[in-house]
């Protein structure tokens, strides 16, 4: 829970010096490619999460035909 309070709770001078420093230790070349595979995981995460709702939802079907 707190998670979500917590990005709440960081005023806007303070995601700048995150920024900065983030910057600083992977340098603005290494940046695009951490968020090109971040974005790729996140992508084959949702793939994976539907396929898995639409198996679900195959078995649920087959029991319903098969009572």
């Amino acid at each position: 829970m707190i998670l979500f309070i917590f990005p709440l709770m960081i005023g806007p001078g303070s995601w700048v010096i995150i920024g900065l420093a983030v910057l600083l230790l992977f340098g603005g070349k290494k940046i695009p490619e951490l968020m090109k595979g971040l974005g790729s995981g996140i992508k084959e995460f949702k793939n994976a999460s539907k396929d898995d709702d639409d198996d679900d939802e195959k078995d649920t079907n087959s029991d319903k035909k098969n009572s």
